[in-house]
């Protein structure tokens, strides 16, 4: 059989290994570019913070119109030492009182972030170039309402550029773990998987010849114990049922080839000369008979090979079980009569069954029971009611059952010794029938066997099972 492409349990865990182990590197390289990303920030709003303060304190020495000329002067002496460092000063209305020689930021923009989002930081693009910078409105120390807008930004060019270099090297080293981890995935996943290889190459080896075969159910991990243990059991179910159905076909292939070889003769013998009407009669009447044997042997097959498939389903409707057994003491009482031996019925109890099913459970035990009984005995059934369910028991005193063959006579075919069974009574098919039937009925069947009887119990459900 061909196999479908679909991917290996190997290379499923693989994947998977490689996918969780991937993500969790990109969350933490996320995680570490945020914080790094947050350190530099934190940086440059200290430094601008710091330039923003020590511009405030300059603006507040400022009382008259010639301090505010030579606040220029301050200024640029304030910037003395921090490279990239850009400080811009506006009136209120938008006239530009000081700038750094880089500073050469719009007015509009500064007015803007001062008046609407003051000390927040932003990031300009100025001239190919990337500041970060907060503003505000700081008041003079002229008194009233004298107040200018002050812009002071700072170039991360340099942090722009460790951040791409950084970013480059994470995403190289996460883009490797990932190979690594894959590579070390499916190592690890290949040895984890190689108890299933061994399984594998286990189960190869079993055949119908060599259903005996059994996983080494100690030597492989804890969780496969279960699968191995399960393989077993299907294997042990498997042996059980090729050698009943090899059993069974011995059994049938000899029931029948009486029969047929009956048959065969007695017809290779009626052509052997020519006969009259009544010798041809006789030997078709006896043909009819071999024939009828061979039509209720296939029928009783017909029927264990549904119950065994569940195709057996009971029409119940509730029955007095002391009536039916009535009915069957009427029926072979001839039978018990001619033998000599008596017939007794005690209890009686109600349970929901198929009249017919159950009827024929029933003659066939009380039919096996009168064959095997000791002249002059008497058959005992036994009627009996518990909580929950019914049973029924057939009694009759002759030759015991051997304690080993007890768990075999409802077996098909099955007989005890070739002394019980006398020519022309039965198929060795009823005792396995009424199993069927009981079981079918969702009931159970037991034999015993001592010197002084044998007897035969059905437990049956008082009530149907919904």
């Amino acid at each position: 059989m061909r196999l479908s492409a679909r991917p290996s349990i190997t290379v499923r865990l693989t994947l998977l290994f490689v996918i969780a182990s991937s993500t969790v590197l990109l969350a933490l390289g996320v995680v570490i570019a945020s914080a790094v990303e947050q350190h530099f920030e934190d940086l440059d709003m200290e430094v601008l913070a710091g330039k923003m303060e020590l511009t405030r304190r300059t603006l507040e020495a400022v009382k008259s119109h010639e301090d505010l000329q030579g606040l220029s002067q301050q200024l640029d002496h304030s910037l003395i030492g921090h490279q990239g460092l850009e400080l811009m000063v506006i009136s209120a209305n938008q006239t530009l009182i000081f700038a750094s020689p880089n500073a050469s930021f719009p007015v509009r923009l500064i007015a803007t972030s001062a008046s609407q989002s003051p000390m927040r930081p932003l990031l300009w693009q100025h001239q190919e170039q990337t500041y970060r910078a907060i503003a505000a409105a700081l008041p003079t120390g002229a008194g009233g309402d004298s107040r200018v807008m002050v812009a002071v930004a700072t170039d991360i060019a340099h942090h722009q550029h460790f951040m791409h270099s950084f970013l480059l090297t994470l995403w190289a080293f996460v883009l490797g773990a990932a190979v690594l981890t894959g590579v070390l995935g499916w190592v690890a996943a290949r040895r984890g998987l190689a108890p299933l290889r061994a399984m594998r190459e286990q189960t190869r080896g079993v055949t119908a010849q060599q259903l005996s075969h059994r996983l080494p159910v100690a030597s492989v991990p804890r969780e496969l114990a279960e699968l191995a243990q399960s393989l077993n059991d299907m294997l042990a179910r498997l042996e059980e049922a090729f050698a009943r159905l090899s059993d069974f076909s011995s059994d049938i292939a000899h029931e029948l080839r009486t029969p047929v070889s009956n048959l065969m003769t007695q017809t290779q013998v009626a052509l052997s000369r020519a006969r009259s009407a009544d010798e041809y009669r006789a030997i078709l009447e006896s043909n009819a008979e071999e024939f009828e044997h061979m039509a209720r042997m296939i029928a009783d097959m017909l029927l264990l090979a549904k119950a065994e498939n569940g195709l057996v389903v009971p029409h119940r409707e509730t029955l007095k079980l002391a009536d039916e057994l009535a009915a069957l003491f009427d029926y072979y009482d001839a039978v018990a009569e001619e033998k000599g031996l008596g017939l007794a019925l005690e209890g009686d109890a109600e349970a929901d069954a198929d009249r017919p099913m159950l009827r024929r459970a029933l003659g066939n035990l009380l039919s096996n029971a009168l064959r095997h009984a000791t002249p002059g005995s008497t058959v005992r059934v036994t009627v009996g009611a518990a909580e929950d369910a019914v049973w029924i028991a057939i009694e009759n005193v002759g030759e015991p059952i051997g304690a080993e063959y007890l768990e075999r006579v409802f077996d098909r075919f099955f007989r005890v010794d070739p002394s019980r069974q006398r020519a022309g009574e039965g198929s060795g098919l009823g005792l396995a029938i009424t199993r069927s039937i009981v079981i079918a009925h969702g009931g159970t069947i037991t034999a015993a066997s001592s010197a002084a009887s044998t007897r035969f119990t059905i437990r049956l459900p008082r009530r149907a099972l919904a």
